[in-house]
């Protein structure tokens, strides 16, 4: 991926290291805040699990559940519920494996038009990680060893676009952990997240922030137009999970289906015929689309699906059709407006 960078990137990002901090926009360091001695910066293993808002949670465990294949791990209902029905639910864990999955919102989007409701990532160490964000300049919530209410160690920043992003530290006496080996039915379509893709508004800061200081890695970069960056591919530091920044000059008002998360699954045209035999199938097409595969930018076959909220949902083989590489567009991203 070094050619792809240019000098008048390098400037850039060195411009941006020494001026955007100070912004009071910025989720980083506040004004007046100096950075302290930087740290080691813990493991950063993989894509524990995203989460997105759902306006009818029947309907989004249908798609889920029965079109999908995926068991309900847990859930948790909403403060001062005591009764566990469907209506006062607030969070369903829906499992993909023993260290990755979904969460379900009942809450109404906390940001529209973003369905997603976070990001997160598994580290080995919480509170290294709390200070080594703090030695790098990032304002980060103080605490010490809290937990969340499935029982992991966790805690959440913005990256420069503002999408939460939530680190924990899984525990052994966890909820994830003490479901290990259970809630994997054998009709899950896949066993794998295989990326997750978001929008970035501005993708010389989402690089400062996800390769220089998470240290994540640019593996591929593509687009529809040969003249215009569209995605870039960060695979994190300590393991083969990705994301996908979708590129935009400036954030859409609608994010439309941009943001998804992709399954990984060994056999397309296997996978389709699945979907395709499953009851939930006639429920899905009343609200969503036929099931077509194609080939993307990337060379690799896929499918598109989408939930009851039109959040999308990406089936994804791991290599490309024809065996060969795709190599990365040369294209500059969209020219970021002035502040």
């Amino acid at each position: 991926m070094g050619q792809t960078r240019t000098l008048p990137r390098i400037l850039l990002r060195t411009l941006f290291t020494l001026a955007t901090f100070s912004l009071s926009a910025s989720p980083f360091l506040a004004q007046g805040a100096a950075p302290e001695q930087p740290l080691e910066r813990p493991s950063i293993t993989g894509i524990s699990h995203v989460g997105y808002f759902v306006s009818d949670l029947p309907k989004a465990l249908d798609f889920w559940h029965g079109l999908l294949g995926y068991d309900e791990m847990y859930t948790l209902n909403k403060p001062g519920a005591e009764r566990s029905s469907t209506d006062q639910v607030r969070i369903a864990f829906i499992k993909i494996n023993d260290h990755q999955h979904i969460e379900l919102f009942t809450d109404p989007p906390s940001s529209p038009p973003n369905e997603m409701s976070h990001l997160c990532f598994t580290v080995s160490n919480v509170e290294q990680m709390r200070a080594y964000l703090r030695s790098k300049g990032i304002a980060v919530p103080s605490g010490n060893g809290g937990k969340t209410r499935t029982g992991d160690y966790a805690f959440e920043i913005h990256d420069p676009d503002g999408t939460l992003i939530e680190f924990v530290q899984s525990l052994p006496t966890g909820w994830e952990a003490q479901a290990a080996g259970k809630f994997l039915p054998p009709t899950r379509i896949s066993d794998a997240i295989y990326h997750v893709g978001f929008l970035v508004g501005n993708a010389e800061k989402s690089l400062h922030f996800y390769e220089d200081v998470l240290g994540f890695k640019e593996t591929w970069r593509g687009g529809r137009d040969p003249k215009v960056l569209s995605w870039i591919n960060l695979r994190v530091p300590d393991g083969t999970d990705y994301i996908e920044l979708m590129l935009y000059a400036k954030l859409p008002k609608t994010y439309g289906t941009q943001n998804h998360t992709s399954l990984e699954v060994s056999n397309m045209e296997k996978a389709i015929a699945e979907l395709e035999s499953r009851p939930a199938y006639k429920s899905y097409l009343a609200y969503g689309k036929p099931l077509e595969m194609h080939v993307g930018v990337n060379g690799k076959r896929q499918v598109n699906l989408y939930d009851p909220d039109g959040t999308r949902v990406e089936l994804m083989e791991p290599f490309t059709a024809n065996g060969k590489p795709v190599p990365s567009s040369t294209a500059p991203p969209p020219a970021t407006p002035h502040d």
